[in-house]
């Protein structure tokens, strides 16, 4: 019989970072198979932003591998560095969208940057993320301010997914939220995994979030992954540190 296990998107292996005397990662073992959510579940401090930073080339580690789409970024000069990264889409905290550009042109931004495309094919490309997102015609030429937090978010994800990249990588991406616009953000997230098979990488802390939209969570303490694997594992973890940070959310919702 064929194998039909999804090969690896991203493969991390003994990835070790510090900063002076201070060891943020102490080796990192992580593979993400293709077309799969992976959620990055701890506390502040825990080392999920440095170990993000890794996996698009920001930082090099002292000791591991990245490897990516079968490259690995380790050994890589700037120029591949920056060829790989054109694999990634980026969700960012608090959206990062450009406060004197209208939504259309938010959207459009990378198209612009990153390709010849002419406007029409421009528009097709951006009115179709908008379409994926839930977003109306009527957001095109509203300006960021104009809009909720959650649809900002919303916008953020037609922007980083507008290239049609293999990754996204999105952080803290439900943080500031209340609950329904929450919900918005995790079926987006579901809806690009869904519709262009994109790889998604979540760092949160989140752990409403976490459930409802991974298919795998790596909890990560003070550097280290304590677990790793389906959510339901994740759940039932016997480990302290682990039951500790899960119990405050399931305690209270069951």
């Amino acid at each position: 019989m064929a194998d039909t296990t999804p090969r690896a998107m991203i493969e991390i292996a003994g990835l070790q970072k510090s900063f002076g005397a201070t060891q943020v990662l102490t080796g990192i073992n992580l593979s993400v198979p293709s077309g799969h959510t992976c959620v990055i579940l701890g506390g502040s401090g825990s080392g999920k932003t440095v170990l993000m930073k890794h996996m698009i080339g920001l930082l090099k580690p002292d000791a591991g591998g990245v490897v990516i789409d079968g490259e690995d970024l380790v050994p890589m000069g700037a120029e591949d560095l920056e060829r790989v990264r054109r694999k990634f889409g980026m969700v960012f905290q608090a959206a990062a969208l450009f406060d004197s550009l209208d939504i259309y042109e938010n959207v459009a931004f990378p198209l612009r940057e990153h390709t010849k495309l002419p406007e029409e094919g421009i528009r097709k490309r951006v009115r179709a993320k908008l379409d994926l997102m839930g977003l109306p015609r009527s957001v095109e030429n509203k300006v960021p301010a104009d809009l909720s937090g959650g649809m900002r978010k919303r916008v953020g994800l037609a922007r980083a997914i507008v290239m049609d990249p293999k990754i996204v990588l999105y952080d803290e991406p439900t943080t500031g939220l209340d609950p329904i616009s929450t919900d918005y953000v995790d079926e987006m997230i579901l809806a690009a995994q869904r519709e262009l098979g994109i790889t998604s990488v979540v760092i949160s802390h989140d752990i409403s979030s976490a459930f409802n939209i991974a298919d795998q969570i790596a909890f990560l303490s003070k550097g280290v992954i304590l677990e790793e694997g389906p959510p339901e594992r994740v759940r039932e973890s016997r480990n302290p540190v682990v039951q500790h940070f899960l119990q405050t959310w399931f305690g209270k919702n069951e």
